[in-house]
């Protein structure tokens, strides 16, 4: 089977890559990726000269260059979008014109050359936000509220859309917070880790309330392929971590993990809009597929502290070039 894998030098599509290519030892892959800050070639060192995989520099609104990739695979994954909500907050157009016509564009292209499965990566954050009962379930209404999950609600509709209007043999699947090797050090768990390796403090929105679902990126690999394989078309698959933690939590136990007190914890002002809780109801992904998380977290936060601690390389450039950038709400402390 011949892949084409959007966003692929990203946090969850670089692992993605390298979980078909162990597994499927006949399957091809061309990644498509514009290298934008997120995108790191690095993450897929390992593969580089492997026959099977071809690198791609490009962005998903170039019709043209999109439109004859599309044409030579059989299957689209598309992962490829921006996706962190303090960037969406203090400038939402990147988020529109990746997330909303880019996805257009991969539809158009995949409606035109008849490809036999499009696969599109969305977040649980499409649905908004919960209180302290209950879970997402597929058929829950989209009220995202933050520019990047509006974003992606949007990208999710035009799927659908072209499923319904074209036939066109898409399926959404929603993932719960991911976490794990190769993920860009501006997002909260690697944040986390890599200040606390280089002595400095963890920041916590507010009072660390939020609830999150942490799901290990194996995991999410695992039922994206499984989905690719035997998912049914039109279909949305919620993929959660069943491993529901406050952000506090999360915080005091990698802080034990590393040797560190809480005195390394910088409380800084909340996030405007941020969603209290989220939660997916994992049902029919184990009904139809029988997927379910296999990493327990506190397994999980081990492998991955452990693979940060030894992948310097990899994330020290990165931290480098973002202490130069805005990081974000969190270089806000609280009043």
């Amino acid at each position: 089977m011949r892949l084409l894998v959007t966003g692929g030098c990203g946090f969850i599509g670089s692992n993605f890559i390298r979980h078909i290519l162990g597994k499927y030892p006949g399957y091809r892959i061309v990644n498509f990726d514009a290298l934008t800050y997120a995108g790191n070639p690095e993450s897929l060192k390992d593969i580089q000269g492997d026959a099977r995989y071809t690198f791609v520099k490009g962005k998903i609104e170039d019709a043209a260059l999109v439109n004859d990739l599309v044409r030579s695979a059989d299957c689209v994954i598309h992962f490829a979008a921006e996706s962190h909500v303090d960037r969406s907050i203090v400038d939402a157009q990147p988020f529109l014109t990746t997330n909303v016509m880019g996805t257009y564009v991969m539809l158009a292209a995949s409606r035109e050359a008849a490809t036999k499965r499009f696969i599109h990566i969305s977040t649980d954050e499409v649905y908004g936000s919960l209180g302290d009962k209950d879970k997402f379930t597929e058929d829950t209404p989209l009220r995202p509220n933050s520019p990047y999950s509006a974003s992606k609600a949007s990208g999710d509709m035009l799927v659908r859309a072209y499923h319904e209007t074209y036939g066109l043999p898409a399926i959404i699947v929603r993932p719960s917070n991911n976490y794990g090797p190769y993920q860009y050090p501006e997002k909260f768990m690697p944040l986390m880790i890599t200040n606390l390796l280089e002595n400095g403090t963890i920041p916590v929105y507010g009072e660390g309330r939020n609830v999150r679902d942490w799901l290990f990126v194996g995991d999410t690999c695992s039922a994206i392929d499984l989905i690719l394989h035997k998912g049914r078309d039109g279909e949305v698959y919620n993929v959660g971590g069943n491993a529901e933690r406050r952000n506090i939590d999360i915080a005091r136990k990698v802080l034990e993990m590393m040797g560190k007190d809480e005195r390394a914890i910088t409380y800084v002002a909340d996030r405007p809009g941020h969603d209290y809780r989220y939660a997916l109801d994992n049902s029919k992904i184990e009904r139809e597929l029988g997927w379910k998380p296999s990493m327990y977290l506190e397994k999980g936060l081990e492998a991955t502290i452990l693979w940060y601690r030894e992948n310097g390389w990899w994330w020290k450039p990165l931290k480098q070039r973002l202490s130069s950038e805005s990081k974000g709400f969190w270089e806000k402390e609280k009043p």
